[in-house]
Order: structure tokens, then sequence, then C-alpha cells
């Protein structure tokens, strides 16, 4: 509890905060989980560019400019992807495994945020290098501010190598 109120009170110290460089990539099939998720991360003054994919095939287009992101100029450098598991098309462990094994995205920190709370999808997702696994809370305000915290520390706390 403190560490929460620690995180709010630093968020309204600093409204001005530059968020410019600050970018997620989001990738969620569920519209009712991304929007929440989105708005708590807006609502907390936490992102100011955001990308939405809404599955697995069309983030792996996304990051390596395949499909239809072909010859698409864009930032495939965020400073974090929050990544469901179970999608459509291709999953989020397939997802993982591919952005962990190439050299341009293996350092991008990502974040698993999953209904799954399986032992299997855990221990496959530490293998092939998350870099945090969250079970998403149930209920909106837990959701929320579990995504504010998250958010708090991948955008502002973490010091990412330099890409």
């Amino acid at each position: 509890m403190k560490a929460q109120h620690f995180i709010f009170q630093f968020l309204k110290t600093k409204p001005c905060m530059e968020t410019l460089d600050l970018e997620i990539i989001l990738i969620e099939d569920n519209p009712n989980d991304a929007e929440l998720t989105i708005r708590a991360l807006k609502k907390n003054n936490l992102i100011n560019r955001i990308v939405h994919l809404k599955d697995g095939a069309e983030a792996l287009d996304f990051m390596f400019r395949e499909g239809a992101y072909a010859g698409k100029e864009h930032s495939n450098n965020p400073k974090a992807i929050l990544l469901d598991l179970k999608m459509d098309k291709i999953n989020g462990i397939e997802v993982l495994r591919r952005l962990k094994s190439d050299p341009a995205t293996k350092t991008i920190p990502v974040v698993v945020l999953t209904s799954s709370n399986e032992d299997p999808d855990v221990a496959i997702c530490y293998e092939l290098g998350v870099n945090s696994y969250i079970v998403k809370p149930v209920g909106f305000e837990n959701f929320t501010s579990a995504v504010a915290q998250l958010g708090f520390y991948w955008l502002l706390l973490n010091q990412p190598p330099v890409r």
C-alpha cells in the first residue's frame, strides 16, 4: 500500500512530465482489456504514444515491418511491450519467442499481462526471456491500479539499455 501511495504521490507532483519519448506497444486481443489498459496509462500521464495491436500476427508484422506494415516507417523500439498470451492467429508465447530471438528486438522489455496463471505458461515465458509476468487482476479498480503501477515502473523508473 505504501508503494502505491508513493507512486501516485510522485505522479501528482510531476504533472508536466515529458512523455513524448514514452511509448508502449500493447498486444491485446480483448478490446475491453485494451481500452482499460490504455485509459489507465493515459489517466496517470504515463504515455503519450501507444500502439495497440490486436493479435500476435499483427504484432509480428508491425515489429518486423512485414505484411501490412512492410515498407512503413515507424519506431519498433518502444520503452516496453505489454503482451497478452491467449490470442488468435499467433499466441503470445510465439510472439515472445520471436521478439527475444531477434537481435533487433531482444532487449525491448516485454511484460506479459494475461489472465493465465498456468505454471507451464509462466515457466515458458521466463525461459524465453520475459521481463515480467503479471496475471490480470479481477475488478476495474485492481486492474487499473496494476496497469498504472507497471507503467510507472517500466516507463519512468526502469533504465533500459541504449538501442
